[in-house]
């Protein structure tokens, strides 16, 4: 019995010291999605107040590779992205959505572009998250790399910086606009 009460420790502490050791080195903010290579979800949101346009999966199977962006106003790793979202835009020659994702007032989404500029083709209110549920996000910001059949190619968990936006995604969106 003894012997036992001593093993089992053991056991358990090399275990966990082998989980530990096997994820050293790897990037922690890439997040496989069980989506990847799968349609994006069937969805239709509204346009923030004063914009004319909100965004659907129809927009996503127009033939061409297009991002979708999931931010919010009260995000503060949103605000830090955002210059990235920016140059996205202007670098990338694909349509970037935005999808405003759980604001308290719908117009908090609209004085934050306002504030910070709007890169976006098109926004739609997320309301109630469930949009952003369908598409699998942990939190804000996500982006997601949409093929031109409408199959979500690539997923960004967590703020877009300098070295992501230049070493993944401009790359990834270059690769499949080759086709």
């Amino acid at each position: 019995m003894r012997f036992w009460i001593a093993v089992i420790p053991l056991v358990l502490f090399a275990a966990l010291a082998g989980i530990f050791l096997t994820n050293i080195g790897k990037d922690q903010s890439v997040i496989p999605s069980a989506l990847i290579g799968k349609p994006a979800p069937e969805f239709s949101l509204p346009p923030l107040p004063g914009r004319e346009t909100g965004i659907s999966h129809a927009d996503l199977t127009q033939g061409h590779v297009s991002v979708i962006n999931v931010f919010a106003s009260w995000c503060v790793p949103c605000r830090a992205e955002h210059p990235m979202i920016k140059r996205l835009a202007a670098e990338a020659d694909v349509p970037v959505y935005g999808l405003n994702y759980k604001e308290k007032d719908p117009q908090d989404g609209v004085n934050w572009l306002d504030e910070m500029g709007d890169p976006y083709t098109a926004v739609g209110m997320d309301i109630s998250g469930r949009t952003a549920i369908d598409f699998g996000v942990y939190g804000v910001p996500e982006t997601f790399i949409i093929d031109g059949e409408g199959k979500i190619a690539y997923k960004q968990v967590g703020p877009i910086d300098e070295k992501t936006l230049e070493d993944v995604l401009l790359p990834k969106i270059r690769e499949l606009k080759k086709g």
